[in-house]
């Protein structure tokens, strides 16, 4: 519980829930449009990309258990659309009380800041004057604005990492890849048998495979790929180019599986990997909920599988070395997402009491952090696993806390400082690499002209 880590053992969940209220009723009302209305009741409305649905049913579960009289309503928007779809309606006066914000690009904190109440002095209230000492810094930044706090942090992930269906690989005698020429194999080895390989979506505009590039890039010359975002580099250095060059090999020498710019990440990919159709995709540590048997099982449900389909063991492995020159794969790690409330939401306190309590207080972040979406963002919560139920713990718990180690040493970012024109740049040079004979050296040129052009 927070109030019991930060001021004394005795403090009970109620009373947190108590100090809490207290606290955002005595801010949260002072300033914006109308008087907000009440911090401990009203209907908000909660719109994002991210959690799946049964994620957030269960942390709205757990708020209504401090605040039965606040009922949230969650409407999960596709990622391509999500930015298309909030504007108008943040716009109106009939938008989302609660709308989720990235830490970059089309969805930024930055982007969508002028229709976000400051929520300094309510955190100032709740955690203190040092409150930023007790959060994850890099949140912190990502979402503070012109000096306005216009999110409320929420959760963290981790990239850099591939995931594998270990049953397969089991199945067929075969270990991850750690090199360009193992991969080849291993894929070979499943399209004998019928399967697809390393299945990755370059559909649309949500930049999974920005991640890739940056993957490839790390094992190129580890830095290059942020040392270009920070425009440290150019994105034309030979470094980068050799990198989009690895792409395009990856998708003629066997290892990509074809049709990658007609599909996306998700559903596409997702249902595919989750169903054992695919047994390798690179994701990042948000993926780990279907090492879970409860998100697995939803998953499996809402892809319309038989009930009786077998859940698959999943297990996050390093990204292979494709460079061939001996570094190691990194990880990269970003603030995954924060919660903004509208400046306009008539239910504006309850919205601000919601907000804070999902990615400030100990029992929000502790389901955040037990649904395994995401890691928590405040300081001291880890997930219980002794109240999570893996698919195959034995195998499983041992690579988890592995990752979770990794994502604490991550130095480069996953994609703050990236703006939404840049990333878009990206994903344009990685389509031309898989579906053309575009020269890698004329698709750097142009991202680099992109990034150039935003300075």
């Amino acid at each position: 519980m927070l109030f019991s880590k930060l001021r004394g053992p005795a403090v009970s969940a109620v009373a947190s829930a108590v100090l809490l209220t207290t606290a955002l009723a005595g801010c949260g009302s002072d300033a914006g449009s109308g008087d907000g209305g009440s911090a401990t009741a009203g209907t908000v409305n909660w719109w994002s990309w991210t959690p799946d649905n049964d994620l957030a049913e269960r942390e709205i579960a757990a708020f209504n258990e401090q605040y039965p009289d606040i009922k949230v309503v969650y409407k999960k928007v596709p990622t391509d659309n999500y930015a298309a779809v909030l504007k108008p309606a943040l716009a109106s006066d009939d938008g989302p009380d609660v709308f989720t914000v990235n830490a970059s690009g089309a969805f930024s904190a930055e982007a969508f800041a002028p229709y976000a109440y400051d929520l300094t002095p309510d955190m100032v209230e709740l955690l203190g004057e040092d409150w930023q000492s007790k959060v994850y810094d890099g949140g912190v930044k990502a979402f503070t604005v012109d000096d306005r706090l216009v999110a409320a942090e929420w959760a963290k992930v981790g990239a850099g990492i591939m995931w594998i269906n270990k049953d397969v690989f089991d199945q067929y005698g075969l270990q991850p890849p750690t090199t360009m020429q193992e991969w080849v194999s291993v894929c070979q080895t499943f399209r004998a048998q019928g399967l697809g390989c390393f299945r990755e979506g370059l559909a649309g505009t949500s930049g999974f495979i920005v991640d890739t590039v940056h993957s490839i890039a790390d094992s190129v010359e580890p830095g290059a790929f942020q040392e270009a975002v920070n425009g440290e580099r150019d994105w034309s250095d030979p470094a980068l180019v050799e990198a989009l060059g690895i792409l395009q090999t990856l998708s003629t020498n066997g290892v990509l599986d074809e049709g990658a710019v007609g599909i996306q990440q998700y559903p596409d990919v997702n249902n595919a990997f989750l169903t054992g159709q695919v047994p390798m995709v690179q994701m990042g540590t948000w993926y780990q909920q279907y090492a879970t048997v409860n998100s697995l099982s939803a998953a499996l449900d809402g892809a319309g599988v038989p009930a009786d389909t077998p859940k698959i063991t999943i297990v996050p492995v390093p990204f292979p070395d494709v460079a061939g020159k001996g570094n190691p794969s990194t990880m990269f790690a970003d603030p995954d997402a924060g919660q903004a409330v509208n400046a306009k939401s008539k239910n504006r306190n309850a919205a601000i009491t919601f907000a804070l309590w999902l990615g400030h207080t100990a029992e929000g972040q502790q389901v955040v952090a037990n649904n395994m979406d995401a890691f928590p963002t405040l300081n001291g919560v880890t997930p219980e696993f002794d109240k999570i139920e893996l698919v195959n713990p034995e195998v499983q718990l041992p690579e988890l806390q592995k990752v979770s180690e990794q994502l604490g040493n991550a130095s480069d970012a996953r994609s703050l400082g990236i703006s939404a024109e840049l990333n878009q740049a990206i994903i344009d040079a990685s389509q031309a690499m898989v579906n053309t004979d575009t020269d890698p050296a004329e698709a750097a040129a142009n991202v680099q002209k992109v990034a150039e052009a935003g300075r």
